[in-house]
């Protein structure tokens, strides 16, 4: 198993750069909002979500507000859901956002956003314990996303464009 500071310092300092102009994350809660709750859930609870067997193609990102490349891509995984949900696809985006943003950055995010998919928040600090659950193959960073089916899972630590993103989901749809 990898060192603790190894993974650490992997997942906290993989998104090198600031949140890009697509969205401005440092606002406060608008008095006039919905009231988004947070699915607040520790590994044990996200876990299920990554194992369904039914007859739908799932796609789950780990993503958080303060990575620049999870920013640009998520507006990508929305396009996805709504352009593929007659296909049976489903999006699930679970959020890596720290406890303390949850109210200044990760609700204002999600509302100024629109965000429409499936959202969870994984709070669980032992990600030494959970990292490699999700994938062998995780080495911490994020953007990752895990796109499967009954039949087949596969694991991705990068950042996707649409026509990626899009081609790596017909392969589960054949």
């Amino acid at each position: 198993m990898k060192p603790i500071i190894l993974i650490l310092v992997l997942f906290v300092f993989s998104c090198k750069e600031a949140p890009t102009e697509i969205v401005e994350v440092n606002e406060t809660i608008d008095e006039n909002s919905k009231g988004i709750e947070l699915e607040i859930k520790d590994y044990v609870d996200i876990e299920p979500y990554l194992n369904i067997k039914d007859d739908n193609v799932y796609v789950v990102n780990f993503w958080a507000t303060w990575c620049a490349p999870c920013v640009k891509e998520l507006p990508f995984f929305e396009q996805l859901g709504k352009n593929f949900k007659d296909n049976n696809v489903k999006v699930v985006l679970i959020s890596l956002d720290f406890p303390n943003h949850y109210e200044s950055k990760l609700i204002p995010f999600i509302e100024k956003n629109k965000l429409q998919s499936k959202i969870l928040v994984l709070d669980d600090p032992d990600m030494n314990s959970w990292i490699p659950k999700v994938s062998a193959d995780w080495e911490g960073a994020i953007p990752a996303t895990i796109i499967y089916n009954k039949d087949k899972k596969q694991f991705y630590e990068q950042s996707f464009t649409y026509e990626e993103l899009k081609t790596e989901v017909n392969k589960f749809l054949n």
